[in-house]
């Protein structure tokens, strides 16, 4: 029996440090590290069945051909040299006829690790050499990330660790009950000290429930609910104007766009009592530190970019970002200064090509033409089940002249459109490194057992391909070790003794910063040095130089859908294990009373939701968890064990106000009984 050290890869803010229990080479059991500080001994409810997950029954562990019609699911099992003969034939005369760019690389966050995942890190050098199209990963937090950078030149905030110094805690716009449930434990430690916590959601969800004060805002309204609260706090003369004169540019510019904002019209606005809006104001004025904690979701919508930009500014204004224990966290990942550019090697792109978006995966198979969509790997990724406007992607992938290779665990809704299935490793079955974007540490995670069947690494896959290909560029066949030194070989202080023999030994690192964590003590990474009110690069990307609030593009009748986080599911990772299935039952709709009444639903009833772009069917739960006005879903399931169909089908195939960010949480629909 031994112990081996790994980390979950999946798509959570918590990237967690495990421990593998192997036996007669086989692994028996799976527990957090007690070691490690965030993680402290504890999974979550999906991840404890993770193991099982390696052992399904349905895993794909061969490679596969298609037999039958681009959706059926029909396959035959191959051997290794057949699939990649026929995928570089294929691939070769792609590429001869229409070039490099007629091939799209469409990589997801089914594992964040740096080597085998993490939108495109493995097999980024092999599409560089073919000179593919570049896949932008839109789809999950880009839009708040862009906004936040005309603030503070980075997507980086405070450290979660140190919500257990705030006295004042926002969760806004985040579930980390369900979502990242190791932040939860440093709230009750704030809690502890006497911190008072604010959930701000349009949904009462389990994190709300757990909460000292809930406000349930109209979804999409979180920028001008700041405004309105920094427009009380200035006119009670609150702000830190020596915090402001030392460290922030364009005040007077931001404070006449406050202004704007007083809190009767921002109570229009967001649907909140007044009086609720000006108490919370009061509470932050008078109560340092203040923290914010903003996860993905909220940005999810026509004005996500702004939304995150304006929240960024809050602890400017009140001077929270010099304060252990102030400021916002959205993402640490901004704070991992690796040697990204030595792991991607861009340089070995023949000639600049074009980008296509990830959120646009319908429009790109079915519009782009210069020139065409002919091949699509899909990889860590299941954009049937996870793309905007499922039914324009089904259109999409259903085309017979695509060619589409799909690398997966599990015959997902995107597998049944494949032309070839390829068996991908889990996370106890190779090497990797994980970054949480929701602390500081770097996680290894080292092989635990053999892989079964015939699954590879994905980064083992490209190479074989590339070889299969004749190509010739020594980095093509860099060994997984050699990429994690190549990608620690940073400069940067921060990682300063951070190697691959401290990783492997330890399981983990923590980044080489203080405790607690200021940011930007040493000022802010914009060009002036200073948290930006007035941004010049925001004017030169065509937007507003000041932030404030964008509201949602859909305004037309129906029901505003939330589609959250499921707290069985990760996406649409364990979509298929039947206990998870079980515990997470049909899918669910939540309705506020006057909403159901009005439609003549009553609780636990079948509906259809459906809008002019699809439907789903689900069971209705009639409760005041929601305000009127709202709907409440999960994501997750997979549409062929549920209908044929899901959430995603109502979805717009549209962009938010920054960086091309999906718009999820900006959607409308009806309900009726079926």
């Amino acid at each position: 029996m031994k112990k081996v050290l790994g980390a979950c890869p999946l798509d959570c803010p918590d990237a967690c440090s495990w421990v593998v229990t192997v036996e007669d080479g086989q692994a028996v059991n799976l527990r957090g590290n007690p070691d490690h500080p965030v993680t402290r001994g504890a999974l979550c409810v999906k991840v404890n069945r993770y193991l099982e997950q390696t052992t399904a029954a349905d895993r794909v562990l061969h490679p596969m051909r298609r037999v039958g019609r681009k959706g059926e699911g029909r396959f035959e099992r191959i051997s290794w040299d057949e699939a990649l003969d026929e995928i570089a034939g294929r691939v070769g005369e792609v590429t001869r006829e229409y070039g490099g760019q007629a091939v799209w690389p469409f990589h997801g966050t089914g594992s964040l690790g740096y080597i085998q995942g993490l939108e495109g890190f493995a097999g980024r050098r092999f599409f560089n050499m073919l000179g593919a199209s570049v896949h932008e990963p839109t789809i999950c937090s880009i839009a708040g990330s862009a906004g936040l950078k005309y603030t503070l030149g980075t997507s980086g905030g405070m450290d979660p660790e140190d919500f257990a110094r705030s006295k004042l805690i926002l969760l806004w716009g985040t579930n980390p009950l369900t979502s990242g449930h190791h932040s939860w434990k440093f709230v009750q430690d704030a809690r502890r000290g006497g911190a008072y916590v604010v959930a701000i959601d349009p949904v009462r969800t389990r994190t709300a429930a757990q909460a000292d004060e809930h406000l349930a805002p109209i979804p999409g309204t979180d920028a001008a609910l700041a405004l309105g609260l920094l427009n009380v706090i200035v006119r009670m003369g609150a702000h830190d104007q020596a915090y402001i004169d030392a460290h922030t540019l364009g005040w007077e510019e931001f404070r006449a766009r406050i202004e704007e904002f007083p809190p009767d019209l921002v109570a229009k606005i967001t649907g909140l009592p007044e009086e609720r809006i000006v108490a919370l104001a009061e509470r932050i004025a008078r109560t340092r530190p203040t923290a914010i904690r903003a996860t993905q979701g909220i940005q999810r919508h026509a004005g996500g970019g702004m939304t995150l930009r304006t929240l960024a500014c809050l602890p400017g204004v009140t001077g929270d970002w010099a304060l252990p224990g102030g400021g916002l966290c959205y993402s640490t990942s901004g704070h991992f200064k690796l040697n990204l550019p030595q792991l991607v090697r861009i340089d070995l792109l023949p000639h600049p090509v074009r980008s296509l978006s990830m959120t646009r995966l319908g429009e790109g198979l079915l519009e782009v033409d210069d020139p065409p969509v002919k091949a699509l790997f899909v990889i860590g990724a299941n954009p049937v089940g996870s793309n905007p406007d499922q039914e324009k992607v089904r259109r999409g992938l259903s085309r017979e002249d695509l060619f589409t290779v799909v690398l997966e665990h599990f015959p997902t809704d995107t597998t049944d459109y494949a032309d070839i299935v390829l068996p991908a490793t889990m996370q106890p079955e190779h090497l990797d490194v994980i970054a949480g974007y929701g602390h500081l540490y770097l996680i290894w995670n080292e092989p635990a057992v053999a892989a079964p069947g015939e699954c590879l690494p994905t980064s083992e896959t490209f190479r074989r391909l590339a070889r299969r290909m004749g190509m010739t560029e020594p980095s093509l066949y860099d060994s997984d070790e050699d990429l994690v030194r190549q990608l620690l070989d940073s400069p940067h202080p921060w990682l300063d003794g951070i190697t691959v023999e401290a990783l492997r030994e330890r399981g983990f690192a923590r980044l080489n910063v203080d405790r607690p964590f200021l940011p930007f003590a040493d000022g802010f990474p914009t060009s002036s040095g200073r948290l930006e009110f007035y941004s010049k690069r925001a004017v030169r990307a065509g937007h507003d130089p000041l932030p404030g609030f964008t509201p949602h593009a859909d305004t037309g009748d129906g029901l505003v859908l939330i589609s959250g986080a499921s707290h069985h599911f990760l996406n649409t990772t364990f979509g298929n294990n039947p206990e998870l299935r079980r515990r997470a039952g049909a899918p669910m709709i939540v309705l506020h009373p006057d909403d159901a009444a009005a439609r003549g639903i009553p609780d636990r009833a079948s509906v259809r939701v459906h809008n002019a772009r699809g439907g789903f069917e689900a069971v209705a739960e009639v409760s005041d968890r929601v305000r009127p006005g709202v709907a409440a879903t999960t994501k997750g399931h997979w549409a062929k064990l549920n209908g044929g169909s899901t959430v995603n089908a109502t979805i717009d195939e549209r962009d938010a106000d920054m960086a091309g960010g999906a718009v999820f949480h900006d959607n409308r629909v009806e309900v009726a009984l079926v």
